[in-house]
């Protein structure tokens, strides 16, 4: 918690543009500065509109991502598991590509290009998307009963819908192609206004339902035979555990594009910072880990001397991976040692 709230403040202070420390809480704590100046006004856009939106819109998705992650690797009792493993961040990237790349092909002009409505278009699509997959492998949990199976079909459903996207983006003009990979690199500066207020209160509800199946969680990991003796219904919990993951991954993915790395690795390393298996601990200890890796991920991808912003998805992996490696290394070291 307290390396979110410097993060957030360094996030608020470091970018293109210096803003000093004082001006900042200033601009924070008396939004009114009328009469300060021209470049008073231009510093409270950048922090009002840009960097406050980027830090807030960074810790929710973050969190959900490394919330969604955590439930993945459970009911899947696979390391490996993350977000995406079942398609649904690539039925989002179907959504989202029908939208970019098969509306222009149809009405001439592509809803990508309408300004604020083709965002919200967008944003929809990708819910719809996700959704559609995610009812699809809620169908196809029902009819089979081994997590193997289940996490097989998943990823072919994400071959399959990378497929009909590769189609789509070789019959698709250049420009509109573009679009769709921009979209595709992830990014925590899409969402401003109304948009913003509207995704962190979505989120905000979601992560606590989340947690509401801590128990179910603990007793999925001693084993489905197990659990059931514990009077556990597994096929419930599992189904519950994966809607859950699913619609955190479909939100964020919705707002803020596909973001890689940090659902698969922040699980780990928050097992190694807690030392438990216990998800009462791991599940708030992710998502702040979660939050904490994303607004450090932000920050880097808007650094003084970049132009605009670097893709997100870049600066997760870069960053990320490393320190992820060290911490899962170290703890195997000091296992052996023991």
């Amino acid at each position: 918690m307290v390396a979110i709230a410097v993060m957030v403040i360094v996030n608020l202070l470091i970018g293109s543009v210096r803003i000093p420390v004082a001006d900042v809480c200033g601009i924070l704590f008396s939004p009114l500065l009328e009469g300060k100046g021209e470049a008073s006004e231009i510093w409270t856009n950048i922090i009002w509109k840009s960097r406050l939106p980027q830090a807030l819109t960074a810790i929710v998705a973050g969190a959900g991502l490394a919330v969604s992650g955590l439930q993945m690797q459970t009911v899947f009792r696979n390391p490996l598991a993350g977000p995406s493993v079942l398609g649904i961040s690539n039925g989002s990237a179907l959504g989202v590509a029908f939208v970019v790349l098969l509306s222009g092909r149809i009405g001439g002009v592509a809803l990508s290009r309408l300004g604020y409505l083709g965002d919200a278009a967008m944003s929809v699509a990708a819910i719809i998307g996700a959704l559609a997959v995610l009812m699809l492998i809620v169908w196809i949990s029902q009819k089979v009963k081994g997590n193997v199976t289940l996490l097989i079909i998943g990823v072919m459903i994400g071959y399959l819908a990378n497929a009909i996207i590769g189609v789509l983006k070789f019959l698709s003009p250049e420009e509109d192609v573009k679009t769709f990979v921009v979209w595709g690199l992830g990014s925590f500066s899409r969402v401003s206004g109304d948009e913003m207020i509207l995704f962190v209160v979505l989120m905000c509800i979601l992560l606590p339902l989340s947690c509401l199946l801590v128990k179910q969680m603990n007793l999925l990991l001693l084993g489905d035979r197990y659990a059931a003796n514990l009077g556990l219904n597994v096929k419930r919990a599992r189904l519950l555990v994966i809607v859950s993951s699913g619609i955190l991954v479909a939100i964020v993915t919705a707002y803020c594009g596909p973001i890689m790395f940090i659902g698969l690795a922040v699980p780990h390393l928050a097992r190694a910072l807690f030392h438990s298996s216990d998800h009462r601990i791991l599940m708030p200890g992710t998502a702040l880990c979660g939050a904490a890796l994303a607004l450090v991920c932000n920050l880097i991808a808007r650094m003084p001397g970049f132009e605009g912003a670097l893709p997100v998805n870049s600066v997760t992996a870069l960053i990320g991976a490393p320190v992820i490696a060290a911490v899962i290394f170290r703890r195997r070291r000091n296992e052996v040692g023991e």
